[in-house]
């Protein structure tokens, strides 16, 4: 708490200064004139006579919170507010049949796509796997096999990311199966170009209010363009064109050959085509990001870091004081003093004459 005014207090010293002149110059108070007072003497006080100090302890008490209220105290609440350049980025998963194999998560052996799930979502949140967590960023999520879906629209409310998720599973029916990076990555990009618009419909803030310092795409696959309206070229063109850059990475093994377990121990099996490296390079390179390769959930983490590392959002925190009047109640404790203190000295207190 503050006070805005706390000069006002210096009026408290007139309070002893205005007792001491009353008690100095006051004129003689009316008296009666009695023969003795010696018995007047042995009798006790009335609770009256006790009491009789408290009317001018109500008015010094009454006088003490006028020159507070006048002192305007304030209760100040410290605010702290984000401004934030932040980076809008769009995650497109490859959920084809071949993201069904196995890999190593861990301890455990589990399927390409719940590897990708996971390690995304710890991307995002920054819960496990050491990685910090994207909360000052808008997310969304691009799925894609033989069509591309959006799974999870751009949001600052990440907490709904991992229902989301769990809905993401490997096509299994023919007619879905296939890999449309082209189609996908461009459906990412239509979504990132109107970010800012995005931003502002969840705030209620106008567009100006918000600058998105980069927009990124984080494509994952472990296969190769074979479905699909776009080649991944077009799609790139038309992703620098709006200013956005593509990650690549590619899941799992080079050559489409992953370790599986059998009756008879681990054997290695051709899952899919493989990775197309130089067709996820161009695109990559082509809007200024970059290639990679992950093997298993640590070396898609690594990747994950990196790209945090690349891709930060800046920062700035804003502090203000938010204060609120508090003279109201302390005049109005003054104004129910007096009234008080007035009533006393009209009734039990009165004096004649």
């Amino acid at each position: 708490m503050r006070f805005e005014s706390p000069w006002a207090f210096l009026i408290l010293l007139a309070i002893p200064l205005s007792l001491f002149l009353r008690e100095r110059f006051a004129g003689r108070r009316g008296s009666l004139r009695f023969s003795s007072t010696q018995h007047a003497r042995q009798l006790a006080l009335s609770w009256r006579q006790r009491l009789a100090w408290v009317p001018q302890a109500l008015r010094i008490l009454a006088l003490a919170a006028l020159v507070t209220a006048l002192a305007r105290p304030q209760e100040g609440k410290e605010q702290v507010r984000d401004i934030g350049k932040g980076v809008a980025i769009e995650m497109v998963v490859d959920r084809s049949g071949s993201m069904g194999a196995q890999m190593k998560f861990g301890d455990q052996r589990v399927s390409r796509l719940d590897v990708v799930k996971k390690v995304f979502e710890e991307f995002v949140t920054g819960k496990g796997g050491g990685l910090p967590g994207r909360p000052n960023d808008l997310v969304g999520m691009v799925t894609f096999a033989r069509y591309s879906d959006t799974v999870c629209p751009l949001t600052l409310a990440h907490g709904a990311l991992s229902e989301f998720l769990k809905g993401v599973q490997v096509a299994t029916r023919p007619q879905e199966d296939g890999t449309a990076i082209g189609d996908a990555i461009a459906l990412a990009a239509a979504r990132l170009k109107t970010a800012e618009e995005t931003l502002s419909r969840q705030t209620g803030k106008d567009q100006k209010d918000f600058e998105i310092k980069s927009k990124i795409i984080v494509l994952l696959t472990d296969g190769q363009n074979n479905a699909g309206r776009r080649a991944p070229e077009e799609a790139a063109a038309l992703a620098k064109e709006w200013g956005i850059k593509v990650y690549t990475i590619g899941v799992g093994g080079e050559e489409g050959l992953v370790q599986q377990d059998g009756i008879f121990g681990q054997f290695l099996m051709r899952m899919g085509e493989g990775v197309d490296k130089e067709t996820l390079k161009g695109v990559a390179e082509s809007t200024g990001g970059a290639f990679y390769m992950a093997e298993d959930a640590d070396g898609l983490r690594k990747v994950c870091r990196e790209i945090d590392r690349l891709e930060r959002s800046e920062i700035e925190s804003l502090r203000y004081l938010d204060y609120r009047e508090l003279f109201v109640p302390v005049a109005c404790l003054a104004l129910a003093l007096m009234l008080f203190e007035i009533g006393l000295t009209c009734t039990v207190f009165r004096k004649i004459p």
